[in-house]
């Protein structure tokens, strides 16, 4: 039987779902939560800031913008539990649902061979679905 795992994700969190086949509807296999990607700014980046170069030179500044860090952090921890249940074999297919600008940053962050388990990529934000409003909004693309 094929299984299908379907992961939905933001920058601050992600579900993994699994489909094992028509009218099984959809099983939690695991939550991962980010809550730095939520942090304000100026609580993501340190009162120091940084290396003083000495007379005449200005201090070391801040990365440009530590949400955009914590959210490729995130998109990394995600990619990887992906590429963990494709070696394990856990699943045949991949449909991948994410806000927008997240999507991007998992799609830089896939390996091949998770990406050529990936049947469709929908750029939403389901995160704060219940599960069956999610499997309504999937039902084209999984028979639930």
């Amino acid at each position: 039987m094929s299984i299908t795992w379907i992961m939905v994700a933001n920058a601050s969190q992600a579900k993994l779902f699994a489909h094992h086949g028509p009218k099984r509807g959809l099983e939690l296999v695991k939550e991962l939560m980010h809550p730095q990607s939520r942090e304000k700014t100026s609580n993501l980046v340190s009162d120091r800031s940084g290396a003083y170069g000495g007379p005449g030179h200005g201090a070391v500044g801040q990365p440009a913008d530590p949400k955009h860090h914590e959210a490729e952090r995130f998109a990394q921890e995600v990619s990887r539990e992906l590429e963990a249940g494709r070696v394990k074999n856990e699943y045949d297919r991949l449909i991948l649902v994410a806000s927008a600008p997240f999507m991007g940053l998992i799609n830089h962050h896939l390996p091949g061979q998770v990406r050529s388990k990936l049947s469709e990529s929908i750029d939403k934000d389901y995160t704060r679905l219940p599960v069956k409003e999610l499997a309504g909004h999937l039902e084209s693309y999984v028979y639930l």
